[in-house]
């Protein structure tokens, strides 16, 4: 099945029906990943699938960035595999990369162009042709409208973001990484954000979310792993982390050293937040 065919066939479906009948866009087993005689991840597994915001979720240094690195073919792991839509990345890391879309924590834009000769650029990269129409579109759907000749030096943080949400996707790619994509945007460009994800998500597409933030986690993630020193503590939908392991030591230390509490974690997983949406 072609990457295409893999995500018109999740669009629309209910998330428990997708992860019971889809094959994964993402499968991770047995990573480890080690620099030097460091091990920043530790064996960890899992799996990514169609119409699915998946989301790991840790302090800083837990092996967030470094298990991205591996899934993207950056480096290499000391042991196990990453599979993206069945392919190889250490056989096959070009292919792979096609089918991947990857936003990190902070993009640089040649600060001189402005928002559509960007996605322009973007676009000829990938091999991808957009037309006036399409680029209008475009536009318009990430809020972007009327800053077709803004200079990338003069946007915001949550425009910048949007924008390389934009460059991301525009080869159609059935799985996104997102590296702590919302950090240091203010509470509605978060909530901006996270609606666009969730369209894509809604398209059919598989996410890969990694966040500090747990409020980000019960916001628009469908499963979590909590990973800490470099190994996955507990996964599961927010409500399994919550029935089966708040009072698990190690969960309790993960918390302290992302400097927050367990209320923060578990009883605010609970309550039924207003976003904005």
């Amino acid at each position: 099945m072609t990457a295409t065919a893999v995500l018109q066939s999740a669009r629309a479906a209910p998330v428990s029906d997708r992860l019971s009948r889809a094959k994964p866009l993402l499968d991770v087993s047995e990573l480890r990943v080690q620099y030097d005689s460091r091990v920043a991840v530790d064996d960890i597994s899992f799996s990514v699938f169609p119409g699915e915001i998946y989301g790991l979720l840790g302090p800083n240094g837990a092996g967030k960035t470094s298990t991205l690195s591996a899934i993207e073919g950056l480096l290499v792991a000391a042991r196990g595999s990453v599979h993206v839509v069945g392919i190889d990345v250490l056989k096959f890391p070009l292919d792979a990369r096609a089918n991947l879309g990857v936003q990190l924590q902070a993009t640089s834009f040649q600060k001189d162009l402005n928002v559509s000769e960007i996605i322009q650029l973007y676009a000829g990269l990938y091999g991808v042709r957009i037309s006036a129409a399409a680029m209008s579109d475009l536009l318009q759907t990430i809020g972007l409208g009327d800053h077709k000749t803004a200079l990338a030096k003069r946007l915001s943080g949550g425009q910048l973001q949007r924008l390389t949400l934009a460059t991301a996707t525009l080869h159609d790619p059935p799985l996104l990484l997102l590296d702590e994509p919302t950090t240091g945007l203010d509470p509605q460009a978060r909530r901006d954000f996270w609606s666009k994800i969730e369209t894509l998500r809604d398209s059919g597409r598989g996410i890969l979310l990694t966040t500090h933030s747990m409020e980000e986690a019960h916001a628009v993630c469908d499963r979590i792993s909590i990973i800490d020193l470099g190994k996955i503590i507990a996964s599961g939908s927010p409500q399994d982390i919550i029935d089966k392991n708040a009072d698990r030591p190690e969960v309790k230390a993960a918390a302290r050293r992302a400097q927050i509490t367990l209320e923060d974690v578990f009883i605010g997983l609970t309550q039924k937040k207003e976003i904005g949406r």
